[in-house]
């Protein structure tokens, strides 16, 4: 069994964050989504992975390499443009040969992994599986209809009027019956060769197409919310585990990860929290839930509930939470003098402020 991990894709939903990084290499909890995706894959068992790349290739590639550090053997697969799920399996078609496989969705996020899937994958082998749960907006995603036993019916990409709430999640399981699928619909009114049309079309040529629904944690990163919400339940796991150096003047409170060369002096850290090497936090309290990257620089400053990305500054800012601060951004105190706000900010922004 293979595995094909979707890592293309622009990101819009993230910028300006993915005008210059990958969407599935935002970190939560100081690693990258796609990293997540990537071990549970390898916990399953499967070691041959395809990564379909668009204009990030470069950037995805130098994350991954040939895939050793996950225990994988990693083929990278050039799409030139986003043009849908089932046209990523369409050109994967040689590699993947006539061997079963998982689809992943790279800024998927399933907690616990997907090893139990595989296994029950493998020992009923239907011609494919979905995965699938409710949502509060099913008309933003691939909208299923299953009978009593859990069997697709009917599918439906992005419906104004769904027909119920569960929603496709962004990992399936194929036999080598969907490529006469994707070679068989055609492009979907947005352009793009929809996984759902190859689905229905596998459904009513008679094939076995099975759903299961998800009862864990399961999150689509797409937008700053959803990840700092799993950045959330990531840091909520984590064990505390100190290798940096802590002075007599700080306190760390609850489950902290302190990576080793990161240095906390004068400060107060309460956990779950997560600092990676090389960051210093000096005179400052960093609160619950905040993931640290490395390099940072946080002086007399207070954040919480935040992700702070590589080279970062933050330096004498009173309270920061529910954010995400870019590579080599600086956060600082605006001038006092001024009744104005003074801004630089990235194209699809969105900026918050009290008067």
């Amino acid at each position: 069994m293979k595995a094909l991990v979707l890592a293309g894709g622009k990101g819009t939903r993230l910028r300006p964050l993915t005008h210059t990084s990958a969407k599935q290499l935002v970190p939560v909890a100081n690693k990258p989504v796609l990293y997540y995706g990537l071990e549970s894959i390898a916990e399953a068992g499967i070691t041959e992975v395809g990564v379909i790349v668009g204009d990030s290739a470069p950037e995805i590639r130098a994350a991954v390499g040939d895939g050793s550090a996950f225990g994988l053997d990693v083929t990278y697969l050039p799409q030139e443009a986003p043009l849908g799920l089932a046209h990523a399996v369409l050109i994967a078609r040689d590699w993947l040969g006539d061997e079963d496989f998982v689809m992943f969705l790279g800024d998927n996020f399933v907690l616990g992994g997907i090893t139990p899937l595989v296994e029950d994958f493998r020992a009923e082998r239907p011609d494919a599986r979905i995965l699938l749960t409710r949502v509060p907006d099913p008309s933003a995603f691939g909208v299923v209809e299953t009978d009593g036993r859990g069997r697709v019916l009917a599918l439906e990409e992005k419906p104004r009027a769904p027909r119920t709430d569960l929603a496709l999640v962004g990992i399936y399981l194929f036999t080598p019956a969907v490529h006469a699928a994707v070679r068989a619909i055609r492009p979907s009114a947005r352009g793009e060769l929809e996984i759902t049309d190859a689905i229905q079309w596998l459904v009513d040529s008679g094939h076995d197409v099975r759903s299961t629904r998800i009862t864990g944690y399961w999150k689509d990163t797409g937008n700053v919310a959803d990840i700092l919400e799993v950045n959330r339940s990531v840091l909520d796991r984590t064990a505390h585990r100190v290798e940096g150096f802590v002075d007599a003047g700080s306190e760390l409170v609850g489950p902290v990860v302190l990576e080793p060369g990161a240095r906390v002096i004068g400060s107060r850290v309460v956990g779950p929290a997560a600092i990676a090497a090389g960051a210093v936090v000096t005179r400052s309290q960093v609160g619950p839930y905040s993931s640290i990257a490395r390099g940072v620089h946080i002086a007399d400053s207070e954040i919480a509930d935040s992700i702070v990305l590589e080279g970062a500054r933050i330096d004498g800012v009173r309270r920061v939470e529910g954010s995400m601060i870019g590579r080599e951004a600086v956060v600082t105190p605006a001038p006092a003098a001024p009744a104005a706000h003074r801004l630089v900010i990235g194209d699809h922004s969105t900026v918050e402020i009290r008067s």
